[in-house]
């Protein structure tokens, strides 16, 4: 019995982390954006095109990082393996979204990767690069 609860947790454990971790860089990747936003008064905006790429190289950077951090996978595989490329640019995505939501109701400015998008652009970078390197 401990084995059948133990094979149906471990692919929600792996999602949750990966999605806990793409959060958190994303969330001091928005702290450092806010940050050098504020020094310009002026705002050269960007093609959505060329920021989503741009998101998604940073996704790809980060995801090198996470690699040298933990360069092993953190779950053993499983018969869900992969599910995790999907599902966690996705709920990380909808964490972003949040943010901007409550931002907005705030009074604030979100900056771009407090977006469905281009959160999701961010971690699917991330998550394909650990699913390539690791798996």
């Amino acid at each position: 019995m401990e084995d059948f609860f133990a094979a149906l947790l471990e692919p929600i454990l792996e999602l949750l982390f990966e999605f806990l971790l793409q959060v958190v860089v994303v969330a001091i990747l928005d702290l450092i954006d806010r940050s050098i936003r504020n020094l310009f008064e002026k705002r050269n905006r960007i093609s959505p095109v060329f920021a989503i790429a741009g998101y998604l190289s940073l996704g790809i950077l980060c995801g090198f990082a996470s690699l040298m951090l933990f360069p092993h996978p953190l779950f053993h595989p499983t018969k869900f393996h992969g599910i995790s490329l999907l599902l966690s640019p996705i709920l990380t995505g909808l964490a972003m979204s949040q943010f901007g939501f409550l931002l907005r109701r705030k009074g604030k400015h979100p900056v771009r990767i407090e977006s469905f998008g281009y959160g999701f652009a961010f971690a699917l970078g991330m998550a394909v690069l650990r699913f390539l390197f690791v798996a």
